[in-house]
Parts: structure tokens; sequence; C-alpha cells
């Protein structure tokens, strides 16, 4: 998680001269003003220490802009001090710190608006860091500066020597939100020839057949969408020798203004730069609209298109600007193809969604060669019923895909090739964690089973661990400590559970594609997962989990699991009261007569079986348990 820390700059001068009903109406201030920052970027208050504040964020569940939203608030915190008028008119600066990493959390405090306890290095570093910021400025940590690259403007400052720390600490100092750009390919496409050879024609019948469409690139982050939109906007440059027109935008977590993406849009087909000054911006606009809006508009048209570059943000002016770019592209359309591309539209604020829609409403009217591509995760709902919306799932690259993506990175890396084969089921198909894997590798290789799951892999992840609800977690950090195939009466055993409670919570987590079936029960398939899982366990609960799965090993010869072995481990993140706990349960085997000779194979191995031959088309080949030699060996 991340920790904010933020403490006033000169507090005692201040306070000395000052009456105390003065100090309480400028602390009420302070306070009440960076607890509704804290709040509005679901910060949750730790504890005020004198003036000092500090917040955690990811501490009741994490969407893997943790580290982001802790920096905004430390910049909005700046912000709002500067605006707000405080009693006496003192000159109230404030110091702010953010630092990213491993801490114990009391989670029952922080819920109901709580106070949490928190305990971990990472505390004492955001405090410290505080220390090194300006007046008025945030400081934050190499994981932090990590896990905001891309996001946050930011300048490195000479390293700091921080007492207890035996090496000096990389410091950078946050100045804005950075604009977004897209993101730079090297090398070539890897993988996804079918899903980029079905966008394409999809794309080529929307203009041959002048019926608008929407088209949805679906798949988790990582999946390699920004990368095949990218490769999209090369490959489908013409149809027919009719050059299309792209207007692509990408979407920033937690926009401030919603219209921004369509702003972006606007500044890409005018050629006008954030930093331009407004003559030139009109200059710029007027030329870009010359030929799209008639010459009575063409004035009202630039002043709308400037309000909208000016505040994206869904008010009057902004929504006029966007009616004058929509009418812009549907004039556009009628001259050559139109291709509106979205990426991570899911972050997207509601009026983005709007805007598109009432866009492909209006073309498919006019009948016009017009498409919108949107990009985002396989959580958001498809395009509605009306549009035509075609869903194109992108799923893990195969095992010979993998290793040609692996080799290629690890090539430009400067790491052995042999690497290869250690990092395969680590990456899992998915192109983003081979990226974060080799980048995080240190000069001359290691191996790989030895490192940390990357930053980004661990957020990844965690952000699909606290989509889940309180008792799915709980199953799938049991299963992950456990290290073995569970089945539904080892985790109601395990949990303390009434039986048959488990079935649901495995059968979500196996739609959910975090747990796979196997004829020993249920497991964590994907290592990557089930590290970051067990790691939610404290060291007691894994230590009280191997003790348990020792106990358990005498009874597993005899098929029965022994009383008075379920308890206590740890809570879910969520502050569920669901208690957390792994045993090793014997795996299950037919029935056998007295004589040893199997009579029978239980249905839902049978329809293990069946569903095996069903898709895969191999026999089933693993052999069924016995209890003589005789008829193990026939």
């Amino acid at each position: 998680m991340t920790v904010l820390f933020a403490d006033i700059v000169g507090s005692t001068a201040l306070v000395d001269r000052l009456d105390p009903e003065d100090v309480r109406a400028l602390q009420r201030a302070y306070f009440d003003t960076v607890a509704g920052v804290l709040g509005r970027w679901h910060g949750v208050v730790e504890k005020y220490i004198g003036d000092a504040v500090m917040a955690l964020f990811g501490a009741r569940e994490s969407d893997g802009f943790e580290a982001y939203r802790a920096v905004r608030a430390g910049l909005e915190i700046q912000r709002s001090l500067d605006r707000r008028p405080l009693v006496g008119g003192p000159a109230l600066r404030v110091r702010v710190g953010v630092a990213t990493g491993e801490a114990v959390v009391d989670l029952a405090a922080t819920r109901n608006g709580g106070h949490g306890t928190a305990s971990g290095a990472v505390i004492t570093l955001a405090a410290r860091l505080q220390e090194y910021a300006p007046p008025g400025g945030v400081a934050l940590c190499a994981a932090t500066h990590r896990a905001t690259d891309g996001l946050i403007d930011q300048r490195p400052v000479p390293p700091v020597a921080v007492a207890g720390k035996a090496l000096p600490l990389d410091v950078w100092h946050a100045t804005d939100v950075a604009q977004p750009t897209p993101a730079r390919h090297a090398g070539p496409l890897i993988g996804r020839r079918r899903e980029l050879a079905t966008v394409r024609d999809q794309l080529v019948r929307t203009v041959r057949e002048r019926r608008p469409r929407w088209v949805s690139l679906v798949g988790p982050a990582g999946s390699g969408r920004s990368r095949l939109l990218h490769e999209l906007v090369r490959a489908v440059a013409a149809v027919d020798g009719t050059p299309v027109r792209w207007c692509v935008a990408h979407c920033p977590p937690y926009p401030d203004e919603a219209l921004a993406p369509v702003a972006d849009q606007v500044r890409a087909f005018a050629g006008v730069r954030a930093q331009d000054p407004p003559p030139v911006v009109r200059r710029q606009l007027t030329t870009a609209v010359a030929d799209l809006v008639p010459a009575p508009r063409r004035t009202e048209a630039v002043y709308a298109l400037e309000g909208l570059l000016a505040g994206p943000d869904a008010g009057t002016d902004a929504l006029r600007g966007a009616a004058v770019w929509q009418e812009c592209l549907l004039t556009l359309a009628e001259r050559q193809p139109v291709v509106v591309a979205v990426d991570d539209l899911d972050r997207g604020a509601p009026e983005l969604g709007h805007f598109l829609h009432r866009l492909l409403a209006a073309a498919r009217t006019r009948a016009l060669p017009l498409a919108v591509v949107a990009l985002h995760g396989p959580d958001r709902a498809n395009a509605r019923p009306g549009d035509r919306g075609c869903r194109i799932p992108l799923p893990r690259l195969s095992t010979v895909e993998s290793g040609r993506l692996l080799r290629h990175l690890l090539r430009r890396a400067g790491q052995p090739a042999p690497l290869v084969a250690a990092l395969l089921p680590l990456v899992d198909g998915i192109p983003g964690r081979a990226a974060a894997y080799v980048a995080a590798l240190p000069p001359g290789g290691a191996d790989p089973a030895r490192l940390p799951v990357p930053d980004p892999v661990r957020r990844t992840v965690d952000t699909r661990l606290d989509r889940l609800d309180g008792p799915q977690r709980a199953v799938l950090m049991a299963a992950a400590a456990a290290g073995t195939p569970v089945n539904a009466a080892t985790v109601d055993h395990v949990l303390g559970w009434a039986p048959g409670r488990a079935v649901a919570a495995l059968r979500e987590l196996v739609d959910r594609d975090l747990l796979t079936l196997r004829p020993a029960g249920y497991a964590v398939g994907d290592p990557v997962v089930a590290a970051v899982a067990a790691a939610r366990l404290t060291r007691a609960a894994r230590t009280e989990l191997l003790a348990r799965t020792e106990l358990l090993a005498p009874a597993a010869r005899d098929g029965s699991p022994r009383a008075g072995t379920t308890g206590t481990l740890a809570q879910p993140r969520t502050g569920t009261t669901e208690t957390i706990g792994a045993l090793a349960q014997p795996r299950p085997h037919p029935a056998t007569a007295p004589s040893g000779v199997v009579t029978s194979r239980p249905a839902r191995w049978r329809v293990r079986r069946e569903r095996h031959e069903a898709v895969g088309g191999v026999p089933y080949r693993r052999g069924w348990a016995s209890a003589t030699p005789a008829v193990r060996a026939a």
C-alpha cells in the first residue's frame, strides 16, 4: 500500500504568535481541508500526530492506482490550502511525503470511517520523506516514482541520507499531473494475428457496407490492448485505396475532466499543443475546421471548441464544444472513413460513453463509414444492444508465442536467452508480465523464481483479488497457502464453515480463472497469483498453516481429517469476519470393495474426464487409486 505523511512547516513558530482560539480555528480549517481531500481520493486517515496527518491508500482495497491516488491527494492538499484563507492570514505551508511498500494494517479499525493502525518500514519512510520535501511540495520514494511514472510529472533530486538507512535514498519531487501520451511500441507484434485480422475485417466491412460499428477489444491489464491498437492504426491506414482517418484518445485513471479524451482528439486533429497561447489555439482551430463547418457558423464553432479545450469538464461550454466536434467528425466521415478509438475506456467518465454512443447513432442515421473502437477490461459492459457491437477478447498468448516474446525482450535487455524456460510459467501468456519480469531482472540475469513479484504485476493481481467478495477471497487465500489441491470439504473444514458453503466460492473462482479444477481438487494454477494471495497471510498464519499440514499428514493415510484442527488465521482485506485458514486434506479416492477391487468411480471424477476429452480430444490418462498392489499393477 501507499502511505501519505503531511506536516505543517514551521508550526511551532506559527502557534507561538497566535491565541489559543486562533490556533484551534487554524487546526480545524487545516484538518477539514486535508481530510476532505483524502476522502475524495479514497485515503484512510491512520492517525493525527500533532499537526501532522498520516493516511493509507490501499488498506481497504486495491485498484492498482494507490500510489497515483496518494500523489494526487498530496498535490491537491497543497492547492487547497493555497486557495483556502485561514484565520489571521498566516502563510501556511505543508510538506508531504509519499512512500509505497508492505505494511500490516488493523482492518477492523478502518471500517466505518475509523482510523487504522499500520505497522511497517513504509510508515517511517513516508515520515522521513516529508522532511526532504520543499514547502508546498510532495516528495516520493523510488517505489512510488515507479508506480506513477508517466502519470505524474516529477523531477529527481539528489539522494538523501536517512537515519537508519545504510545507503542514501533516491527521491523525486512531484510537480503536476502528466498529460496522457500513447506508449511507444518497438519491435514486431508477436501473437494477436487472429485478433488483428478480426478487427481489420470489421473496419473494412464498416467502410464497404457504410454501416457504423462498435468494436470492443476486451482484455485484462497487461494483455496488450494498447499494443494491438498501435498495430491496428498501421494495418488499417486505408481501405480500397481510400485513406482512413484515425482519431485516437487515451483515458487516464481518475480523470479530473469528463470530456478530456474528446479534447485530446480535437488537439491532435488541429495540431494544438497544451502550452499554446489562446491566439495560436484559435488560429489552429480555424484552419482545421475550415472545410468542415460552413462559413456562417465557423466563428461560433471555433469558440465552442475553444471552450471544450479550456475546460472539458462536462459543463455547458464543454458540451457545446463536444457537439461541434461530433458534427465535424460526421462531416469528415462523408468524405473518408473515420475510426474513433478510445484506449482504457473503462477509466473514462460516463459523459465520454454518452458522446461515443451519440456519435455512432448519428452516423448510423446518415449511413456513414464510421466506427468506434473501444479498448477496456472484461468487467466493463459491451456496447448497447442497438450498436451492432463486436466484442473481441484478447486471450493469453500460447506457449510458443510467449517464448518468442520473452526471447525478444531478453535480447533487447541484454539478458541470457536460457531464462526463457524459467520465465514461461511466471508469464502465463500475459505480455505485460513478460515485460515486467524482464525489466525486473538484475544485470547478468538471475533465477526468476527467487525474484519478488514485480510491482506492476503485484498491483494487477491485487486488483483482481480485491474485486472478490470476502468468502471468495478467503477461499483463494486458503488454497494458495495450502500449496496443494483442496476440495470443498477441505475448505469448509479449514474455515470453520457449514458443509457445502465453499462450493459456490470455488466455482466462482474457477469461472474467474483464479482456480483450476484438477483430479485431486482445486488449485491455484497461476504461481504469481498463488504467491500474491499467500503473501496476504501474516507470518504467524503461514507458520500455523505448516503446523496443521504436518498434523494432518498421518490422517491423510487413513482418509479422515483430524478433528479440532480449525482455527483463526487472518481476516480478508475487506474487513469481513470470515476466518482464514488452510489445512491439507487427503486426496479423494474411489470407493473400493473389501478385496480392494475398484467398484465405482465418483461422478465428479467421471465428469472431469468427460470434460477433458470433450475439450482437448486427448484421452484422460491419470490412473485411479487402488488398495492392493495386484490391482495397481494390473
